[in-house]
This record gives structure tokens, C-alpha cells and sequence, in this order.
């Protein structure tokens, strides 16, 4: 029998292909979808270790068939450095806990390839422009050819395709979205021509899998900021002062509104009008005053004093005229200030009720994990980390969101690097079971250092120079014409189809049947904390819910 030159293994989405070690991952040769869905699969290659070279130039051709014709799309996976996989007291639910290089970035070829002795990985994609594919059973071929040896191997995925779609998504999902990194890595003028056309590749990718909600900065946000230092200023609304009067313009803000609906945003995420961590201070605004432009409020500006309160009065009857003359009433969120703690409470005490003032019938929403905010009437749609959420859940807050960040590593779901992405994926069936309304994440694309000290280059750090565990900070990479996805995005917008499935299967045999099935067989019940680990669950239990929403 002749030798294989290449060794390849089709794997599932939730693989990951180490370069530095041999590959564990089962073959993975078949698997279903609904017709409007998006579905990924893998396949990994390498030299085989008895071939005497050390590398070879080949071409993967993908043949799918003219029922799939123009569906397909094929990334390679790229390793990207990571100096802070986890913290060390993480938990046991981690693939690796030393720096190195973790698979991450989807780079786009053209069928170009460079086999060597490593593990590699090519990512396929189908129906990543979300068509109603036909249904039946279908064929993807993909092999590996060199002008100088012709075929090198072969491997045939197949995919079922039921005559059945999702829901629309209605689970409201945010990762704030930070226009200042665009402009910054970009090296382009803040809403210059060229940004704006930036703003709206990213807002398309990120529309594309499952955003849409998006933080919209009416002033600079005062997030992960150094006290005392500034972010560069990223400020929609215009102000201008008149003495001690102000006016305003909503120029820039109708713009990003138009870019927003153009897109499929349907909810606009007004940045926090408190600065982070305890709302003692105002964001950074700048204002014209005397024909020139100054910064009127920042660190230096006490939430309490009356100045603040005084703008704030004036502002915000502004703002919400322009969200009703907008037609805008029914998808503005509003922010008092990110993540307060009980020893800031007299602070977000005071911010809420200057905001209460003028926003009623506006829901305002804020990241903490103190139930006694929302027990004492401050906030009126809390969103507990999901580490955090369970005195919400057992009080019956309703339309409850969740989020997490670097501070979930332990037990709970999160995209890290270092995790494995079932523990990514899962988040999907978790929201389903408790019914939450909204999911938040703080980075889509937050390319600075801790505390936007300066930037760095997401392709060599994507630690925040080692402040977060990598895979917290972006799920995006600054490609040179735009975004470039991660396999992070890809498998936690597969969380959010199943999701949207488990929505359609309710429909079908009810609530209390969808868990029963999801529970089958389960020491425990289904919890933030508690849930089956492995891929093959997911994957298993996917392919049940599809064959059912299919008879």
C-alpha cells in the first residue's frame, strides 16, 4: 500500500489543533444543520512523519456540489501568541496553562497552502451568508493536490440539511464596540471618511454573528481607563457652551443611527454617562465654547456637584428628542456606570436619580453583581456577572441579562484561548434554560493596553499586556481592508443557534420538554456552573434537537 504524503482528520468546530502537539481530536465525518443556519467544521493536515521532505506547496479544493455551490468558504486557523492563557488559580477546565501559541485567528487564502510536519488547520464555513440552503443530503470534498505529486489526500464531509429554519434571534447581545481602537490601529482621523467606512465593515461582522445591540459613545466612554487619563475622544454628539447654557448637534449621531439600521443593529447602547467603578466622576466631554473646542467635564469633575447635574438636565431632554424624532424609543438603552460595588452605592445612588429624571420609559441597565442595587430600586435592569447571578435568578428578576469577563474563570462559561470551546459553545443552551433576555461582553475589538494606556498589536498581544487572560479583550482582529474573525466569534455565534433551535423546538413539544431533553441523563441539572464538559454532548445533543425539528 502506498505511503500518504499528507495525514489529514476532520474535526469538528469545537477542535482545537495545537502545532506543538500530536492530534486527539476524534475524526468528526458528519453532521446536520437547519437550512438558514451557519455550520463549521474543520479539517486538519500534516506531512506524514515517514515522508522524507519537511514541507510541501499544495492547493485545498472544496467541492460541495451545485446545491451548494458559492456556500462554502475555507479559512486556514492560525496559532496566535498568547503570554497570559489563565490565571493560576484557574480551574481544571482549561486545554493548557503555559504561553504559547493558541489556534485563534481565521486568516482567508486562496487555496494555497504549506503542509509541514505540524498539526494545521483549515476552517470551513457554510452558508456564511446565511441563505436558505436546499435540503437533502450533501457532499463536501475537499482535497489536497501538488503540481508535482497530484493528489495528496482526500476527505468527505456529509452534511444533512433539513427543511427547517431558525427564529429569529431575541436574545438582545451586546460586545461593546470600541471606535477609538478602529481609528487608532487604523491610524485614521476619528469619523473621518475612512473611519466611518471602518465603522461599518465592523458593524457588519459583527451583525453577521448574532450583535445587535451596540455601544454607541454620545461622549467618549469611560471604560477601562486609567483615573486620570483619556481615551482618545470618540464623542457623537456636538456640545456647545453659552455661558452657563448649552446647546448640542446630532449630526455624527443621525449618521452612526442610519450606519446602524443599514447594518441590522436594533438596539443602541448609549455609553455610561458615570465613569466606571463608582461613578464619582463625569466621562470626558468636549465642548465648543468661545470658538474653541475644550474639555468641559472629565476626571476632574465631581458627579455630584451641581455643574454635572446642570448639563445633564440640558442634555438629556436634547438626546431624547432626537431618539423620539428618530423613531428610536423602542431600542434606546441607557448606562449609568460599568461594574459599581456596595462601597460606591451613595455615588450610583445620586447618578440614578439625575438620570430617572429625564429618561422614564427608557430602560437603564448596568453591569454589577450586588443584588442590593436592584433590591433597592437603583438600577432597574441589572446584569450580574454570570458567576454572580444566582441571587437574581432565585429572586425572579424579570427579563434578566447576564455577562461575563476575565473575572469568569472559574466554572461558569467564557471564550479564553486556554478553554476548551465547548465550554464557549454551551453558553447557548445555558441562556435558553433561564430564560435570559440579554447577554453582554465588554471587548468585540478592545486592542489597548489595561487601562488604554496605549495600543498594541492584536496579532503578538492579546493579553491586554498581560492584564486579561487572552481570548477576553477581542474576538475581531484589525485585517488590512477589516475584521478578521476569530474561531472564538465563530463557535460562540454557533452557542447562539442553538439557542435560536431550542427557541423553535420549544414551539414545537414545549418548555418543560426542551429541558427534560436537554437534562436527560444528567447527574445534575443544567446551571451557570454546572454542565456537561465534553464536545460530544453538544455535538450529540445538537444533532437530537435538529433530527427532531425535522420529523
Amino acid at each position: 500500500m502506498k505511503m500518504p504524503i499528507l495525514q489529514t482528520r476532520l474535526l469538528s468546530s469545537l477542535a482545537k489543533v495545537f502545532s506543538d502537539e500530536d492530534l486527539s481530536a476524534p475524526a468528526f465525518e458528519q453532521g446536520s444543520m437547519l437550512a438558514n443556519e451557519v455550520y463549521s467544521f474543520q479539517i486538519a493536515y500534516r506531512i506524514s512523519p515517514e515522508y522524507r521532505e519537511d514541507s510541501i506547496e499544495c492547493r485545498l479544493d472544496v467541492q460541495a456540489g451545485e446545491a451548494l455551490a458559492g456556500n462554502c468558504l475555507a479559512r486556514r486557523v492560525i496559532p496566535i501568541q498568547s503570554d497570559l492563557p489563565c490565571y493560576e488559580d484557574h480551574d481544571e477546565h482549561v486545554l493548557r496553562t503555559e504561553p504559547g501559541l493558541y489556534p485563534d485567528l481565521l486568516r482567508p487564502f486562496k487555496g494555497h497552502l504549506t503542509a509541514n510536519r505540524q498539526w494545521q488547520a483549515v476552517w470551513i464555513t457554510i452558508n456564511h451568508e446565511k441563505n436558505v440552503l436546499p435540503s437533502g443530503q450533501h457532499s463536501i470534498v475537499l482535497s489536497f493536490e501538488s503540481e508535482e505529486h497530484g493528489r495528496l489526500a482526500a476527505e468527505t464531509f456529509s452534511l444533512c440539511i433539513y427543511d427547517c429554519t431558525l427564529p429569529e434571534q431575541s436574545l438582545i447581545h451586546t460586545m461593546w464596540f470600541h471606535t477609538d481602537c478602529i481609528a487608532t490601529l487604523y491610524d485614521v482621523q476619528v469619523f473621518s471618511e475612512e473611519h466611518w467606512q471602518l465603522i461599518d465593515k465592523y458593524m457588519k461582522t459583527a451583525v453577521e454573528h448574532g450583535i445587535n445591540m451596540i455601544l454607541t459613545p454620545i461622549f467618549t466612554p469611560p471604560l477601562d481607563t486609567q483615573i486620570g487619563g483619556e481615551r482618545p475622544t470618540v464623542q457623537l454628539v456636538d456640545v456647545f457652551k453659552n455661558g452657563n447654557s448649552y446647546s448640542f448637534g446630532f449630526d455624527r449621531l443621525k449618521r452612526w443611527v442610519d450606519l446602524c439600521r443599514k447594518n441590522g443593529i436594533k438596539y443602541l447602547e448609549f455609553s455610561h454617562l458615570f465613569t466606571q467603578w463608582g461613578a464619582k466622576h463625569a466621562p470626558k466631554i468636549i465642548a465648543i465654547e468661545y470658538g474653541a473646542e475644550k474639555r468641559i467635564f472629565g476626571w476632574e469633575t465631581d458627579s455630584t456637584g451641581p455643574e454635572y447635574e446642570h448639563f445633564l438636565d440640558e442634555f438629556l431632554p436634547a438626546l431624547t428628542a432626537f431618539i423620539r424624532e428618530n423613531g428610536l424609543e423602542q431600542s434606546s438603552w441607557f448606562h449609568v456606570s460599568d461594574e459599581p460595588s456596595e462601597e460606591h452605592i451613595t455615588y450610583y445612588q445620586n447618578a440614578s436619580r439625575i438620570l430617572k429624571k429625564h429618561l422614564k420609559g427608557f430602560p437603564i441597565m448596568d453591569a454589577l453583581s450586588s443584588y442590593s442595587f436592584y433590591e433597592n430600586g437603583l438600577v432597574e435592569k441589572p446584569i450580574p456577572a454570570s458567576n454572580h447571578i444566582e441571587p437574581f435568578l432565585e429572586n425572579k428578576v424579570p427579563d434578566l441579562w447576564t455577562y461575563y469577563c476575565c473575572g469568569q474563570y472559574k466554572k461558569v462559561s467564557n471564550r479564553f484561548f486556554s478553554m476548551p470551546s465547548a465550554r464557549n459553545r454551551i453558553l447557548g443552551i445555558q441562556l435558553y434554560k433561564f430564560s435570559i433576555k440579554g447577554f453582554l461582553q465588554w471587548g468585540y475589538n478592545f486592542w489597548y493596553s489595561h487601562h488604554s494606556l496605549y495600543p498594541i498589536d492584536p496579532f503578538m498581544v492579546t493579553d491586554g499586556d498581560k492584564a486579561f487572560p487572552s481570548g477576553d479583550p477581542f474576538v475581531v482582529y484589525p485585517g488590512e481592508e477589516g475584521p478578521l474573525e476569530s474561531l472564538r466569534l465563530e463557535v460562540f455565534y454557533e452557542g447562539l443557534q442553538d439557542l435560536r433551535a431550542l427557541i423553535r423546538l420549544e414551539e414545537k413539544i414545549g418548555r418543560e420538554a426542551v429541558i427534560k431533553l436537554l437534562e436527560e441523563g444528567l447527574d445534575r441539572p443544567i446551571s451557570f456552573s454546572e454542565y456537561p464538559r465534553d464536545d460530544a454532548w453538544l455535538l450529540n445533543k445538537r444533532e437530537e434537537i435538529n433530527k427532531l425539528l425535522a420529523q
